[in-house]
């Protein structure tokens, strides 16, 4: 879409919808991205005639595939500010979104990870469609799950969460709603008529919420049988260890057996054997941690961590082996889970005096 900008703002009657408009990087979020919609909700949570917000991706393939992190990868390599300016302004937006005092429905039919998770998580209502594919990879790329991933992975079912953050698992909509990171499942082809009577709908003198709430149940219909059902239980039992090192040897246990998870267990020691050593302890701190603050002490404690991934090598090799070079090579240092000492995993959690992100109203 030439000439067109990277984020568009419609208004249809009661209803205000931002539509993400970068199609060819996957609606990818970008720091301008983030400083034109922070605006537009500010005033939309403060008009009356604004009933409901809702927020999709452009194009069929994805809603938001996650932050531009090749141009933070780029501004890491040149010690441009953009390192501590997106991921400080992006965490505000997810605090505002969690905040947002009106129906927010993301409508998530397509790619959602990453950033685009933060997009629509915090809000109140998450549409997954046919094309719906959510994750968190951050550990693939040498980072941690942000943008608020201290706080509800550790609030989904079990130990689900600190699976999907360890191991960057991919879920469709089934698994999707099953986990409640998406609220409603609404078919693809009904998407352009839920937008219609969203914005048709007589709000007057309604609770906003309740009428949202009556129009999904209008278009949504049962996903299906979610496939994470037939793993849980290894999932709650491995992923619950206290240490990375635990969660493998569990895994491997697994898979040794002949049990019905052993051919699962195997993969994902596979794939974990693959992720950034400090990113998985990390992650795990982070989730533990996270379990335990409110909501503005988990993005506090994510600008930390942010800051010090961009100040170290594994986020740069990351991105390089996946998304540069694409060789999916990555030279992590430190290399193995034992090289990564207690005392790195709390350096990343170390406060940054003036810089921290600290939250005052």
């Amino acid at each position: 879409m030439i000439g067109e900008p990277d984020i568009l703002f419609e208004r249809h009657g009661p209803l205000a919808l931002a539509i993400l408009n970068r199609p060819r990087a996957l609606n990818s979020l970008t720091l301008d991205m983030i400083r034109d919609i922070m605006p537009m909700l500010e005033a939309w949570a403060a008009d009356e005639s604004v009933a409901v917000v809702a927020i999709r991706g452009s194009g069929e393939k994805s809603f938001c595939a996650g932050g531009d992190v090749r141009a933070v990868w780029e501004a890491g390599k040149a010690g441009d500010p953009l390192t501590r300016d997106f991921f400080r302004e992006e965490y505000i937006l997810n605090r505002t979104i969690h905040r947002f005092p009106k129906p927010y429905v993301a409508l998530i039919d397509g790619i959602c990870m990453g950033g685009g998770v933060g997009l629509s998580v915090h809000g109140s209502h998450r549409v997954a469609g046919d094309r719906t594919l959510m994750a968190m990879p951050e550990t693939a790329i040498g980072l941690f799950p942000d943008v608020g991933g201290s706080w509800f992975l550790p609030r989904l079912p079990g130990e689900s969460g600190t699976y999907l953050a360890l191991t960057g698992a991919r879920l469709k909509a089934a698994d999707a709603c099953y986990l409640g990171l998406a609220t409603h499942y609404v078919p693809s082809e009904k998407t352009e008529a839920l937008i219609e009577t969203l914005a048709e709908t007589d709000y007057d003198g309604l609770p906003a919420a309740e009428v949202v709430e009556g129009v999904l149940a209008g278009f949504a219909t049962d996903p299906g049988a979610a496939p994470m059902t037939r793993h849980r239980a290894g999932i709650d039992s491995c992923f619950g260890a206290d240490t990375i090192e635990a969660v493998l040897a569990c895994l491997r246990s697994k898979a040794g057996d002949d049990g019905a998870d052993s051919a699962w267990a195997a993969e994902q020691v596979k794939l974990l054997e693959t992720r950034s050593p400090t990113s998985m302890k990390v992650s795990l701190e982070q989730l533990r941690r996270g379990a335990a603050l409110d909501f503005d002490g988990c993005m506090t404690m994510e600008y930390r961590l942010s800051q010090a991934c961009m100040a170290n090598h594994d986020f740069y090799e990351g991105v390089r082996s996946v998304l540069i070079d694409k060789d999916h090579s990555p030279h992590w240092q430190p290399a193995s889970l034992a090289e990564v000492t207690p005392e790195l995993v709390q350096s990343y959690l170390k406060p940054l005096g003036e810089r921290d992100l600290i939250f005052i109203d």
